[in-house]
């Protein structure tokens, strides 16, 4: 019987033990923390989107970095694939808005507990509060693992799924990117990703806790020769002390470039209308109110606070007479409704990033096994690697599935 060991207890570590064990194995699980899924528990605001339901070509394109990484993963187990199996261990599930699949109870806990239920069935070995303090690596082969109290464990393959650096107070605190590097692999500096904007201009923290529904949000970033569209999409987003924040925004600071000097933001706050039909409402809108205050014709298109907000950065005052707005003052109030302008200052930390961006370089990885090519029975799984998708349960299903593959290949070999 093959001898296995998995390095962390989240959601890649639970389903490569799950995986391996089904396929014959014995398998021991490390997880340094006092219980399994500790991440597991906060996603989907504690709700658990285990993963999301739309076709596979759609969850392909929600993968931002290394998509042509995942097909083998995702052909072992795919979104269809971790349904059934969250039903079939007494989850039932039910899909809401944007494909995203949730436990019908809204408790990540039961996916969590079905988990650790069927690895106990299947046998695995898990070791609560252990930690691994590195690989053993003897001639390109990985042979075992030295624990945190110094013990050295045999093993016939290791699987990293130590996760990235997201949220340290649940444990991931960059191990995984240290076995790698000590096995001659490359490590793509890890960045906070789906992640709060912090934004150069003060102004957004008078909007606080203000939520817009059905804007766009477009960024730009300023090349050698003219300036390139690097994100334009419809949907939420909302105000902060700090910033912007919110699905869209969330979204956003996974594709913004590392160095954010020449980015810029922008919101239309009437994506269904082009200028001139938004121009012509305005003008309606004027008409009928011609003997009002500005600001109530504005509080017709937006929430009063915003409103204000608006009028302020076009240097028109709330009081000003309708009938005395000129041809100029409205175009000047068109383009802010259509093009307010932000300016990424920095992304907010790892405490508050759903997920890390970078990790182990895919490139010294066999996508079809999730083995090291440089180190023998050394696998890698979850966001320990450089893959990393938008939001919506997807990058959950990129754990289970590598997870998945990286369990079977171990112990099948």
């Amino acid at each position: 019987m093959k001898q296995i060991i998995v390095i962390g207890g989240g959601a890649a570590g639970m389903m490569a033990a799950l995986y391996a064990a089904k396929n014959g194995a014995a398998v021991t699980l490390y997880e340094r923390n006092e219980k399994l899924g500790k991440k597991v528990y906060i996603t989907g605001k504690g709700r658990c989107n285990v993963t999301n339901a739309a076709d596979m070509e759609t969850v392909m394109r929600s993968v931002f970095r290394n998509p042509r990484f995942l097909y083998a993963a995702f052909a072992a187990l795919d979104n269809r694939g971790v349904m059934a199996l969250m039903e079939g261990l007494g989850v039932p599930l039910k899909v809401e808005r944007g494909d995203r699949v949730f436990p019908v109870s809204d408790k990540a806990s039961d996916i969590i507990f079905a988990l650790q239920r069927e690895l106990q069935r299947l046998g695995v070995d898990i070791r609560l509060n252990c930690g691994v303090k590195e690989l053993c690596i003897t001639e390109g082969v990985c042979t075992g693992v030295t624990l945190d109290d110094g013990r050295r464990v045999d093993a016939d393959a290791v699987i990293v799924c130590t996760g990235g650096v997201s949220y340290p107070s649940t444990g991931s605190t960059g191990d995984g990117y240290r076995f790698a590097e000590a096995a001659g692999h490359g490590v793509k500096a890890a960045l906070p990703a789906l992640v709060p904007v912090e934004t150069v201009e003060s102004w957004p923290a008078n909007l606080m806790g203000l939520s817009l529904k059905n804007v766009a949000l477009s960024a730009y970033v300023k090349g050698p020769k003219k300036e390139k569209k690097i994100y334009d999409e419809q949907g939420e987003m909302l105000f902060t002390h700090f910033g912007i924040s919110g699905p869209l925004v969330l979204t956003l600071s996974s594709l913004l470039p590392e160095a954010l000097e020449g980015v810029r933001l922008s919101i239309d706050l009437k994506p269904a209308l082009d200028e001139q039909t938004l121009d012509a409402r305005l003008l309606r809108d004027f008409k009928a109110m011609s003997r009002k205050q500005l600001i109530t014709v504005m509080d017709g298109l937006e929430p009063h606070s915003l409103a204000e907000k608006l009028l302020k950065l076009a240097g028109l005052s709330p009081a000003l007479p309708v009938n005395s707005v000129t041809a100029e003052q409205r175009k000047t109030l068109l383009q802010l409704i259509k093009h307010v302008p932000l300016t990424p200052k920095r992304l907010r930390g790892f405490n508050e990033a759903i997920i890390t961006r970078g990790g182990v370089e895919t490139k010294a990885v066999n996508p079809s096994t999730m083995e090291s090519k440089l180190t023998q029975n050394l696998y890698f799984a979850g966001e320990v690697l450089d893959v990393d998708a938008q939001t919506g349960g997807f990058n959950l299903q990129i754990a289970w599935s590598t997870g998945a593959l990286a369990g079977l290949s171990a112990s099948g070999k």
